[in-house]
């Protein structure tokens, strides 16, 4: 990975960059209370593998980034909690 700077004041020059923070501050960081480098980077770990494999993404026809292979179509709704249940991901678990 390169570091590429980029003009100051010009957030359209990396718009997905730019949308991941602002998706972490308002779903994950505003609302927790972290102590410690160890708690904030426990919180973004979790954050991410929440965002790519269960987050809906609505310019991509809500689907998930990288979709992980389950059995779908059984009766039963189950729920995966991550930080506490501040990030919830619904799913049909296999019969």
């Amino acid at each position: 990975m390169d570091v590429v700077p980029i003009p100051p004041k010009s957030p359209n020059c990396n718009p997905h960059a730019e949308r991941f923070v602002r998706s972490v501050k308002e779903e994950c960081l505003d609302r927790m209370i972290l102590f410690g480098r160890n708690a904030l980077e426990r919180a973004l770990r979790e954050y991410r593998l929440h965002y790519l494999r269960e987050r809906n993404h609505q310019g991509l026809g809500n689907t998930l980034l990288e979709p992980i292979s389950q059995d779908a179509g059984g009766p039963r709704v189950e729920c995966r909690e991550r930080l506490g249940g501040l990030l919830r991901y619904y799913y049909r678990a296999a019969a």
